[in-house]
């Protein structure tokens, strides 16, 4: 059975030989029909190839066992990896858009053909988002889910340069900035993506608690422990594709340390094995006293 990073890998690897193939053909198609909306969205591809490339290097890292200088291991270069795949879509849309509006008032009406690479690339990278998303989705990715969701954004940026693209060819007089409009919409959209990107890898990087629904499930789980009075408080962080817990439990005050000690095993261990997203748990014991409940 292939391992998160492996399955991420593997999804990392198909995008990249996708990407640089559709990358070649708009760019190619692009610049022989004088389409700015086509070479706009195939330099956005081409940014894919960068950024996928930089997610198999951060997933390596990361699947790196932990050592005594990172004993919560190197998951954490997964999630730099989505922060610096933010980054060069921020970057890669503000150059599109930029070097797009100078054609503005300048372009030359494109030629029809220049549709046909749009028009492959929407369904291809339709097919990669929906996979990359549903992977990461299921192992936890962040990485792996900015990847998907820049996929995701090329659809939407394909769709816009394919309607400018459109216009122009529909009606050459009334729409000629059509084409290169079109393509500073595919940037603008583009650096969207990468500032919501940044924004969503940054909240992991400062320890963001998880979600209500997955705390919900830890307390569930550790409740349904015999010899566990109360769960006090949880804290938690990601690192990768996995989330570290710190957990306070409360037991009978009576209890020997051997038997509290084995309490607090046997929490460690349900945790771990009813809940997939989890890495490792440190549990803590206290004394129950009903009064001191937290409410």
């Amino acid at each position: 059975m292939k391992t998160a990073y492996q399955q991420a890998r593997r999804m990392a690897l198909t995008g990249l030989a996708v990407s640089a193939a559709l990358a070649v053909l708009k760019i190619t198609i692009g610049l022989a029909a004088g389409s700015s909306a086509t070479v706009a969205d195939g330099v956005e591809s081409a940014t894919d190839v960068f950024a996928s490339g930089l997610l198999i290097v951060g997933l390596t890292i990361a699947a790196l066992p932990a050592d005594r200088n990172h004993p919560y291991g190197h998951g954490r270069f997964e999630i730099l990896t989505g922060l610096a795949i933010g980054l060069v879509l921020c970057v890669t849309g503000a150059t599109i858009s930029y070097r797009s509006y100078e054609h503005i008032g300048h372009a030359e009406i494109p030629k029809a053909y220049a549709i046909w690479p749009l028009l492959i690339s929407l369904g291809a990278k339709a097919a990669l988002s929906y996979y990359k998303l549903r992977v990461a989705k299921r192992i936890h990715s962040g990485a792996l889910a900015a990847d998907g969701k820049n996929d995701f954004v090329d659809v939407i940026s394909g769709f816009t340069a394919l309607v400018a693209l459109g216009l122009t060819l529909a009606d050459p007089v009334r729409f000629a900035d059509a084409d290169p409009i079109g393509a500073v919409a595919v940037g603008g959209i583009v650096l969207f993506l990468g500032l919501q990107v940044m924004w969503e890898t940054s909240e992991q990087l400062v320890d963001t608690m998880p979600d209500d629904t997955n705390l919900a499930e830890l307390r569930a789980v550790a409740m349904s422990v015999a010899g566990v009075e109360y769960v006090e408080k949880i804290m938690a962080r990601k690192t990768g594709l996995r989330w570290h817990v710190d957990m306070h439990i409360h037991v009978n005050p009576a209890m020997t340390v051997r038997d509290s000690h084995i309490v607090a095993g046997t929490v460690k261990s349900e945790l771990r094995t009813k809940l997939a997203w989890i890495e490792n748990v440190l549990v803590h014991i206290e004394p129950f006293e009903p009064e001191n409940r937290i409410r």
